[in-house]
């Protein structure tokens, strides 16, 4: 039986205006999200990942638009909401962030709010979707908190921020996305600035949520180490384009992109020799301002052809559910 799914997005166009500059942040992005699986968005910093989450929850500044495409949310019951489609501070919008669809920022640290108690953030969260006394709100917060390792919840929930390590942080971050139990759960890079070890927890932690309540998970990285644990698909970006996606298995095993190809080889591996050395890739990700005649990579690609700096690539498909922008797979394309 094919798996229902749970989040489509199609030709997404995000845009911030700075001044007169016009940044391209997402640049008809597509992908699919299936429920119960999770899919792991990868690229260097400034490629449009975040951008891409925000867009998803209409999170987005006020320099910001969503210019083109359509987000499409298909909840177990009920019609499919386009999100793309919803104002920002509309009332189904409202109802879908935090019940639907909750997301875990970047950095707990700036993300809660410093004069409120642990208990008061998560209780705000469940009682804005729930119908439910503050007294039977804190039990379930404590109950959650409890499961997510941290000691003495009940004691707890009177503690702020400040009181709480960084790994905690990031567990009460997310208590906070899973209180109303979501169907999809967006982790906007949930391990930065933790230590290996807290990492390996968070990530346990999260597979484990998704086995109790079947959520979806889209995780936003830029450490391909991390998707090979836990992701079931990829969507590779670059300059605010999927540049590759197909399964963890299709990317990983066989990856087509000279991006991904790169990416991949950057990742340090246990037990690599001395006289081996990371390749790195040449040059700097371009201004998001920049208008491309051609492919975004083309001039730090090394099998970049002449084609390549004058004709912007067009998307195949080299195996069924695997997708690659490049010149490589297409008549005339690039020289090797």
């Amino acid at each position: 039986m094919e798996q229902q799914m749970i989040l489509r997005v199609k030709d997404l166009q995000t845009a911030y205006y700075v001044g007169k500059r016009r940044v391209n942040a997402v640049n008809g992005v597509s992908f699919e999200l299936k429920r119960g699986e999770t899919l792991g968005i990868v690229g260097e910093s400034g490629c449009g990942k975040s951008a891409t989450a925000h867009s998803i929850l209409q999170l987005l500044p006020k320099n910001g638009r969503i210019e083109g495409g359509k987000v499409e949310y298909f909840p177990k019951e009920g019609e499919p909401v386009c999100l793309s489609e919803c104002k920002r501070t509309g009332r189904k919008m409202r109802e879908m962030r935090g019940g639907e669809i909750s997301m875990i920022f970047q950095d707990p640290l700036s993300s809660l709010n410093p004069v409120y108690t642990i208990g008061d953030q998560i209780i705000e969260m469940l009682r804005a979707h729930e119908k439910i006394s503050k007294k039977q709100a804190a039990v379930r917060a404590a109950q959650l908190l409890d499961k997510l390792g941290i000691p003495d919840a009940e004691k707890r929930l009177r503690d702020y921020p400040h009181q709480f390590s960084g790994g905690m942080k990031q567990r009460v971050m997310i208590a906070i996305a899973m209180i109303c139990n979501p169907s999809l759960l967006i982790a906007d890079e949930p391990t930065t600035a933790l230590d290996v070890t807290i990492q390996a927890q968070i990530l346990e932690l999260m597979q484990q949520i998704q086995q109790e309540y079947g959520t979806s998970i889209m995780l936003i990285t830029h450490n391909m180490g991390i998707v090979a644990e836990i992701c079931d698909s990829v969507a590779v970006m670059y300059m605010g384009r999927v540049v590759e996606y197909g399964s963890l298995k299709q990317v990983f095993t066989n990856p087509k992109h000279p991006y991904t190809v790169a990416l991949m080889q950057s990742v340090p591996v246990l037990g690599m020799g001395k006289d081996k050395r990371l390749v790195s890739i040449e040059g700097a990700t371009p201004d998001g301002s920049t208008v491309f005649k051609g492919c975004p990579f083309a001039d730090r690609c090394t099998k970049a052809g002449p084609h390549c700096f004058d004709h912007p690539p067009v998307e195949t498909e080299p195996e069924p559910g695997h997708r690659v922008s490049c010149h490589l797979y297409t008549e005339g394309g690039a020289a090797e």
